[in-house]
């Protein structure tokens, strides 16, 4: 399946309306440029903003992004279709992830089914064949509706003690329910894909799926000032085989998908949006396979506020911001191929991550070593913005 690199699959339904930033690459500058989308054409205003980390600390980043001005560098519509490795010109800019130096954090196990997914792959100790047996024995002994359950109170903590004396308490249940949420490092800054990217599996993962997601940035303040797309690439098996691997399973080359933009927080979009926001999935095999899902943020368990609270506050502070995935309720259980062995990604599958007012995040799945290599990161950031006298 080719990718779609047209601006209509890209954009918002309201995108009319919306006050949307990104990122491209400029050859010319031989470096990234903050730009902001007017009408068909992308605008350079790296000026007022050198980094994507600047234009979030601003008073009112969505204020700036509209009323500054700034350099028209190309129609969204050009830079798209330049922007896929395989047919890109490297005299003309393509579309990079929209996020630079902040950090790049996720969220786990805030919907109750995924909650019970975890279970299952620390049970399973990463073999899918285990997976339906163990399912079906821990939804007959706690259900599979515990989205009314609020993590931390009287009645969770009253589920806790009965699943530890049924010896069914685990891990994931602890921060699924318990007052703690989970929050990890997803990725270091600077290593995100965007829009049309490859996306990162291990060559030795044989379970694994994306995960289609909701991405809140905030300030160095903790202020969120915007949402995205995100896809939380997930190796299910070195997981399932221990908690202790979560930054194999999790952090690899290309396996943090972020994007198409920002869309900023103003009188047209805001947290409640995000609340209310229905994120629909695609993957389309090379073999003709098709799996559709969705994600309702209105069944997540923790509030997307209290865990961006959770994650950057006195006792963790983020000078330069960070970028929060808020979890996902879908995980994929079908068979795709052999009975009893669930769904996992194969190379060259598309995803396609959508949701009305944040648009369409769209990538090519890949071996992590054959990703577009990271070579462009802080150091080199820096050099090249000093160069251009932008800092």
């Amino acid at each position: 399946m080719p990718l779609d690199v047209s601006a209509a699959f890209a954009l918002p339904e309201d995108s009319e309306v919306a006050t949307l930033v990104g990122r491209i690459f400029r050859p010319e500058a031989g470096g990234p440029s903050v730009v902001t989308l007017r009408g068909a054409e992308l605008v350079d205003i790296s000026a007022a903003a050198p980094t994507m980390r600047d234009l979030c600390e601003a008073p009112e980043p969505a204020g700036l992004a509209r009323d500054i001005k700034g350099e028209p560098v190309a129609t969204l519509a050009e830079v798209l279709a330049n922007t896929p490795r395989d047919t890109r010109d490297p005299g003309k800019p393509w579309l990079l992830a929209p996020v630079d130096l902040q950090a790049v954090k996720a969220a786990g196990v805030t919907f109750a089914i995924s909650m019970l997914e975890r279970v299952i792959e620390e049970q399973a100790r990463g073999a899918p064949e285990k997976a339906a047996a163990i399912r079906a024995e821990m939804t007959a002994a706690i259900g599979d509706d515990l989205a009314r359950l609020k993590p931390g109170s009287e009645p969770a903590m009253a589920l806790k003690r009965l699943l530890i004396e049924k010896k069914m308490w685990s891990q994931y249940l602890e921060v699924g329910i318990g007052p703690d949420a989970e929050v990890f490092t997803k990725a270091p800054p600077m290593s995100a894909v965007g829009h049309l990217a490859e996306a990162g599996i291990r060559p030795d993962s044989s379970w694994n799926n994306p995960e289609p997601e909701v991405a809140l940035v905030a300030n160095s303040n903790g202020v969120i000032v915007g949402a995205m797309l995100g896809n939380d690439v997930n190796l299910r098996d070195f997981e399932g085989r221990s908690a202790l691997l979560l930054g194999k399973a999790k952090d690899n080359n290309a396996s943090a998908a972020l994007g198409p933009f920002i869309r900023l927080f103003d009188r047209d979009f805001s947290l409640d949006d995000v609340r209310d926001a229905e994120i629909r999935l695609s993957v389309d095999g090379p073999e003709g396979y098709r799996l559709d899902g969705a994600s309702a943020m209105s069944k997540i368990s923790r509030d997307p506020a209290d865990l961006m609270a959770a994650t950057i506050g006195e006792n963790h502070r983020y000078p330069d911001g960070v970028v929060l995935y808020l979890g996902t309720m879908f995980a994929p259980v079908e068979d795709r191929d052999t009975k009893g062995q669930g769904f996992t990604h194969k190379v060259g599958d598309v995803v396609t991550i959508a949701s009305p007012k944040l648009g369409r995040l769209q990538n090519r799945i890949v071996h992590c070593a054959d990703a577009e290599p990271w070579t462009f990161g802080t150091g080199a950031l820096m050099r090249n913005l000093a160069k251009r006298g932008l800092i």
